[in-house]
């Protein structure tokens, strides 16, 4: 990390540290400049994807990503759409529609599948970007709706602002500390939770880390109502202790909210959402797949991950790795 973004990353702290002591809730102003969309992601620098890179083990490579499929989780609370997929082509209904009018005996010959899918933008693994959530009607870095919102989405902080992911990632696995398979219904992780799942992992958090927080809820995926009802979650002193004090990059877990409910704050139904998007410019991974890295004990890895480019959007699907580092 170069001299600009450890004065950027610090003055960043400063901002957030008053306002908190002020008791004022504001969307953050990037050290960034004005036109910063991105916030922390401004902590990735060519000197941190090298070094990142170069501890890499290519031999073991680990898969981040859920699969999409008909009846998978998905937030319904606010109306959203349910995951949809259909054959828009199959073999034999060209056979019989023959819509490229090439005739039975090719439609017959060569074979033409298609299918098309429709979604919410926050299902499976994805990434939420910093013009998801905000405070007021202005987003990170004093966006106003008013002002850029139009009929095809944010024109700033959108999802095609989100550069490939390439980052230290830390796997911080709540339930082992707890010796638990999976937390609580409902469960609010502290950061007294946090500093002793580290402890016992034998790992820190660094500035510009991509950190994963593992509950467990995973376990359930594939029974979407379990999945969905009551999930365990970020407390809000401890997502402050990992962006704050370590300098977190990015914060994700394995459930679909990343905090529990209800909400802490009287004043905020998602503080956990409004903290990190809109006050610090931190993206929010969800549905992170952690099973195996817990499985197999790898809390250190390279992150690595690309979001779909959606133009305007407010999140996109993400297939992220995770390759084990060296000492």
């Amino acid at each position: 990390m170069n001299r600009e973004h450890v004065l950027g990353y610090l003055a960043l702290a400063l901002v957030t540290l008053t306002t908190d002591a002020a008791a004022e809730r504001r969307v953050g102003v990037s050290p960034w400049g004005p036109e910063d969309e991105i916030g922390r992601l401004n902590l990735m620098t060519d000197e941190s994807r090298s070094q990142v890179l170069s501890r890499i083990n290519p031999g073991v490579l680990y898969d981040l990503a859920v699969e999409y499929y008909i009846g998978m989780p998905s937030w319904q609370a606010a109306g959203d759409p349910h995951y949809r997929i259909w054959m828009t082509h199959t073999p034999h209904g060209n056979v019989i529609d023959d819509p490229l009018n090439l005739g039975k005996s090719m439609n017959e010959h060569v074979s033409y599948s298609g299918a098309a899918i429709s979604m919410y933008t926050h299902m499976g693994t994805h990434i939420d970007a910093l013009n998801h959530f905000g405070l007021d009607g202005k987003i990170w870095n004093g966006f106003s709706a008013t002002e850029h919102v139009g009929d095809r989405g944010w024109t700033v902080a959108g999802a095609e602002n989100i550069p490939p992911i390439i980052a230290r990632g830390v796997l911080i696995d709540i339930p082992a500390v707890k010796n638990v398979p999976l937390l609580g219904d409902g469960y609010r992780i502290t950061r007294a939770d946090v500093e002793a799942a580290l402890r016992l992992q034998s790992v820190e958090v660094q500035t510009g880390d991509v950190v994963l927080i593992r509950t467990g809820r995973m376990k359930n995926y594939e029974d979407a109502q379990a999945y969905m009802t009551n999930p365990p979650g970020l407390g809000l002193d401890a997502a402050r202790y990992l962006v704050q004090e370590r300098g977190a990059m990015i914060i994700g877990a394995d459930n679909l909210s990343l905090e529990a409910f209800p909400s802490e704050l009287e004043s905020d139904y998602v503080p956990l959402h409004t903290y990190l998007l809109a006050e610090q410019g931190a993206p929010i991974l969800e549905l992170v797949y952690l099973e195996e890295l817990a499985r197999d004990g790898v809390y250190e890895f390279a992150f690595i991950g690309g979001s779909l480019k959606l133009r305007g959007a407010d999140a996109a699907p993400l297939r992220p790795i995770a390759l084990p580092l060296v000492p």
